[in-house]
């Protein structure tokens, strides 16, 4: 047989534990780096251990739908809810509800926290309603002329359509006597007369009796008394302008034109919703310099906005303006003066912030009922706190009996297993510090619980591997070789008993909500790490130190001593003794 090449490692042995070395600290050299260079040194804190803010949500029905509030409904706003905070990077918020009426929202201190609590209650219907009549701000008790080339507040943008065209340049707003309200309402929602009866001649009829007027519409008459009534000028009078109005009735408004200058809108039934919005985002135009919100309709939603524009564009101002109605306050209300469909967008005095919040809230989908906020309380860490330090405390003692145990079983063995452990708790901290500003990660006291359980984990992987040498010793096999053909098996009981652990935390962070999401998360990220430290640490480091004296000659303190682990003696060749030969007799 040919003699085994010089410098070749035994079979399925790893030659060159350096280079997974070397993978390893360049890795955790690299995570260590990106964590200082990020600025977020430290992981970031969930509800319970940093405080935050707790918000109670009352559900309320619209007048005569008071079985809207129902589980369906409130599972849904629970979603939408949580949907909205999260994309604010508000990581870790809890939304659940509490009985059959109530949310409760908990909200982690943080630097998005007051634009969370904003948006938490935020109905978001957004309504598209044709404007019948824009009047000043101030109520009219009286007919008066109209001021001549004034108008009652600066003018707002436009909204136009995603191929470019423009929905029309806002007029400024016209002023509007008592009388001119009352006409353009009467106009616009009474029913239309009956035409006179033709004669056989095609010329009308003469009866000798003038035709009566018909009488106003008492609900008519009542919402130009509202509107005429209505002090924009007053937040009251604002917020309870539109209140308890269906979307298929008519109503009034306040519209801000310019920072303190207001406009009130006497507004038809609505022609398209929040829901007909498919997409919503705040975006900065470059061409005009200024913050808009776009809005993609679904396909119906394109039809009916292609509907209502169709309609304006062939009315005078301003008739011929439509009403973008976002929580009962007109946002823009820009002239139309050709059809448009399928795309749109809000333009109005956005900053960055704000026109996020818009599309924010408009993407996520209105809340199917009002909600009227209970409370807002102020959630202190001392509870957590004094949790995480008793949490910490019960991890350092299970650590420590670990550790003991392993100096007083396997002695030098435990040596690789305490730094084994060092690594895996360094890339842990390193990832969680990460994954806070890139995934918003939050850290919670189960989340802490997954990582002292991982201990174990991590652990049971050393002794298997440890258990696997220690067993091809006492077949009698030198140190070297036995680290060797102990990793194969060694590999197959640790890649199976990590897959179920994680497949344990992949289902339970699938299937719950809230803070166990956390422990969840945790206890699968320090499985995956469980594998990269025991094949890229712990592997390499055993090989190396079974070359050296102390390991290799099995030394009483090394934890591999031949003699205690009763072993064979060595498996090698030996020769056979030759019977002496008689020189006599030969």
């Amino acid at each position: 047989m040919a003699a085994p090449k010089k410098g070749r490692g035994p079979a399925g042995g790893q030659s060159r534990p350096g280079r997974a070395l070397a993978i390893i600290l360049i890795a955790m050299v690299a995570l260590t780096g990106g964590m200082f260079w990020s600025g977020h040194t430290t992981p970031r804190l969930g509800i319970d251990l940093a405080g935050g803010t707790s918000i109670t949500l009352k559900a309320k029905a619209e007048p005569g739908q008071e079985s809207a509030v129902n589980e369906t409904n409130m599972n849904t706003a629970v979603g939408i809810i949580e949907r909205r905070v999260n994309g604010l990077g508000v990581s870790e918020a809890e939304v659940q509800t509490q009985g059959a009426e109530n949310i409760i929202v908990n909200i982690p201190r943080g630097t998005n926290e007051k634009q969370a609590r904003e948006q938490v209650g935020t109905t978001a219907q957004l309504y598209f309603r044709p404007v019948l009549a824009v009047a000043p701000a101030a109520p009219q008790t009286a007919p008066s002329a109209t001021p001549s080339g004034k108008p009652s507040g600066s003018p707002k943008p436009t909204a136009s359509a995603s191929s470019g065209a423009t929905a029309g340049e806002k007029s400024p707003t016209p002023t509007a006597t008592a009388s001119t309200q009352g006409r353009a309402l009467t106009e616009a929602l009474k029913a239309p007369s009956p035409t006179p009866t033709a004669s056989s001649s095609g010329k009308p009829k003469a009866t000798g009796t003038p035709q009566a007027t018909p009488k106003p519409d008492p609900a008519t008459a009542a919402l130009e008394q509202k509107f005429t009534a209505l002090n924009c000028l007053d937040p009251k009078a604002r917020a309870a302008a539109g209140q308890g109005v269906k979307s298929s009735e008519p109503t009034v408004a306040c519209g801000e034109d310019a920072p303190g200058v207001w406009s009130k809108y006497l507004l038809g039934p609505a022609e398209v919703s929040g829901k007909d919005v498919d997409d919503a985002k705040g975006v900065f135009d470059q061409r005009r310099g200024m913050w808009i919100v776009t809005m993609d309709f679904t396909d119906s939603g394109s039809k009916k906005f292609q509907s209502i524009t169709s309609k304006l564009s062939q009315q005078a101002d301003p008739q011929n303006r439509f009403a973008i109605v976002l929580d009962g306050d007109v946002v823009s209300a820009p002239s139309v003066r050709q059809t448009l469909s399928a795309s749109a967008e809000i333009s109005g005095s956005f900053n960055q912030q704000t026109a996020q919040d818009l599309g924010n809230i408009l993407s996520y989908g209105a809340l199917p009922l009002t909600f009227q906020t209970q409370s807002v309380d102020t959630v202190t860490a001392a509870l957590g706190g004094d949790q995480l330090q008793a949490g910490l405390l019960a991890g350092a003692i299970g650590l420590a009996l670990v550790i003991i145990y392993l100096v007083a079983y396997y002695r030098g063995l435990s040596l690789i297993a305490i730094l084994s452990l060092g690594v895996s708790a360094l890339l842990t901290y390193v990832l969680m510090a990460l994954l806070g500003p890139a995934i918003g990660f939050a850290l919670n006291l189960p989340a802490v619980c997954g990582a002292i359980v991982a201990i174990g984990i991590t652990a049971d992987s050393f002794i298997v591997y440890f258990e696997r040498i220690r067993d091809e010793l006492r077949e009698g096999r030198t140190l070297r070789p036995a680290v060797e053909r102990a990793w194969p098996r060694a590999r197959r009981t640790i890649l199976v008993s990590d897959f179920v652990s994680f497949l344990a935390a992949a289902v339970l962070f699938i299937v719950t909500v809230g803070k166990v999401k956390g422990f969840a998360f945790t206890l699968g990220l320090t499985t995956l790490l469980d594998i990269v430290v025991v094949f890229l640490f712990t592997k390499p480091v055993m090989t190396l130190l079974a070359r050296t004296e102390f390991f290799g000659s099995g030394h009483a303190w090394s934890g591999l001593d031949p003699k205690r682990l009763g072993a064979k003696p060595p498996l090698r060749r030996t020769r056979r003794p030759h019977a002496p030969v008689d020189t006599k007799e030969a």
